[in-house]
């Protein structure tokens, strides 16, 4: 099983590397990595997510039993981060970091290191976990924001920024298309495909180009109760409920992976647009994706066959 899931994570890492030292000499120039993050977020994830759920044979698929191991520890984890405030008190810009490094995940990774632990069934049930818990992670942090941040969004800025969310809107249109039965063309279902396969490396890339070490600087303290929460809560707690409602193989599996993952680079974009603390939310992202390389495999050796989820 070991070795299954460090073939699986290599490439990841190797990827994320290659784009992090391709942004620090300067290959591909300081203004490429913006645009192919826009471009990976907006356009290439949906198009995935959409055809991942078109293709998809879903009939089997324990959706209410997925979406209990998936939205229950953001939610008690985000309560349990809230709670420990009393202790830690951090100011309110950098709990709203610490929220995010501790419940978001990153999309790219997982959906990666999903096809490579089960091939095609993977990037489905991959699909049918980020329609589920990308929603829940944008309510639950734009309400933190709302509370916490230095903006404090109105409740229909809370609102757009859920219902115009590309991932979201790329899984409804897979999930619409799966329901009505609606036969795409052959040429449109390819650039579907073809589209959603490129967000994957671009993406890594770009998560490799964002990795920045200088911003831990004053944050270490927030970056480790996130982390801590990341890497140990969130993923005790998702075995726990798995055990607790009978989710087992594979989409347990899949449910474990994608809640045992560093957070998402998107974090930033969320901290800086909705009056969170950015440069700490950039130097949890880069402490989390470097050592996710080594807590990710621990996590999954231990942890999945708890569930019957082994390799």
């Amino acid at each position: 099983m070991l070795a299954l899931i460090f073939s699986a994570l290599l490439p990841i890492a190797l990827i994320i590397t290659l784009g992090h030292l391709l942004k620090r000499f300067g290959f591909l120039g300081e203004g490429f990595w913006p645009q192919a993050e826009r471009l990976a977020y907006f356009v290439l994830l949906p198009l995935l997510f959409a055809h991942g759920l078109y293709k998809a044979d879903l009939s089997e698929a324990p959706i209410g039993l997925i979406a209990a191991g998936l939205v229950s520890p953001a939610v008690i984890g985000t309560l349990v981060l809230l709670a420990a405030n009393r202790i830690t008190r951090f100011d309110g810009p950098a709990l709203t970091s610490v929220v995010q490094g501790g419940i978001r995940f990153n999309n790219y990774v997982g959906v990666t290191a999903a096809v490579g632990l089960l091939g095609v069934p993977g990037a489905a049930l991959a699909a049918v976990v980020n329609a589920i818990l990308v929603p829940t992670v944008n309510i639950v942090c734009s309400l933190v924001f709302a509370r916490y941040g230095d903006r404090q969004p109105s409740a229909m800025g809370v609102v757009k920024s859920i219902a115009f969310n590309p991932l979201i809107l790329g899984c409804v249109a897979g999930v619409i298309l799966r329901l009505t039965g609606i036969a795409l063309p052959a040429g449109l279902e390819g650039f579907m495909q073809a589209m959603g396969q490129a967000a994957l490396p671009i993406g890594l890339l770009c998560v490799g180009a964002a990795l920045n070490w200088e911003a831990l600087g004053r944050g270490i303290r927030p970056a480790l109760v996130a982390t801590a929460a990341r890497f140990l809560l969130i993923p005790a707690l998702t075995a726990a409920i798995c055990l607790a409602v009978g989710l087992t193989g594979p989409a347990a599996l899949v449910v474990l992976l994608i809640q045992c993952l560093p957070t998402a680079s998107s974090a930033y974009v969320m901290a800086r647009q909705l009056g969170g603390d950015a440069p700490l939310m950039a130097g949890i992202i880069a402490f989390q994706t470097v050592l996710g390389v080594v807590t990710v495999p621990i996590t999954l050796v231990f942890l999945a066959p708890l569930v019957g989820a082994g390799l």
